[in-house]
């Protein structure tokens, strides 16, 4: 799976009350959640994303509480994936839970700008940044992690589980 679209890039430390702020979190719908992602930190986002982009950050992506809003939003606005130089644990495995990919590659999130025309391969961990003629190494997704994803999360993975089961 290859994913390509435009770059958003954020720093370190993004936090879950960054991503989704509490006071919206009284809704799970993906697309009203969607429209406060990043609003502290990048108000406008809602209106520069278009359906395919990536969101770029530094270390510790995803920090603080553990709520499964934040990439939900995230995935909900239309971002397809989220490279960083590195997730908290939690936001990780929330991220491919709910099927968004979240890419740990250090040097491709350092080099990156927003506007930047980026493509993940998610099967090899290939990363090219377009705009700057570059190419970077990730650690691919296992094919459980890639089967998961692919989807588009935990709960439709195991749906499929459960009805080849009772085939």
């Amino acid at each position: 799976m290859v994913i390509r679209g435009r770059v958003h890039k954020y720093g370190d430390h993004v936090d879950t009350d960054v991503i989704i702020p509490a006071r919206y979190l009284t809704s799970a719908d993906p697309l009203e959640l969607a429209q406060h992602c990043m609003e502290p930190a990048d108000p406008d986002l809602v209106r520069r994303v278009k359906p395919g982009d990536i969101m770029v950050a530094g270390q510790n992506f995803g920090c603080g509480s553990s709520r499964e809003h934040a990439p939900i939003a995230i995935k909900g606005l239309g971002i397809r994936c989220v490279v960083a130089a590195s997730f908290a644990r939690i936001f990780f495995r929330n991220a491919i839970n709910i099927g968004l990919p979240p890419v740990v590659c250090p040097q491709a999130a350092a080099d990156a700008e927003t506007g930047d025309e980026m493509e993940v391969n998610l099967a090899t961990g290939e990363i090219r940044n377009i705009t700057r003629s570059a190419k970077y190494q990730a650690e691919p997704f296992s094919e459980f992690a890639r089967q998961i994803i692919g989807l588009g999360g935990l709960v439709e993975y195991v749906r499929q589980r459960l009805k080849r089961a009772a085939a």
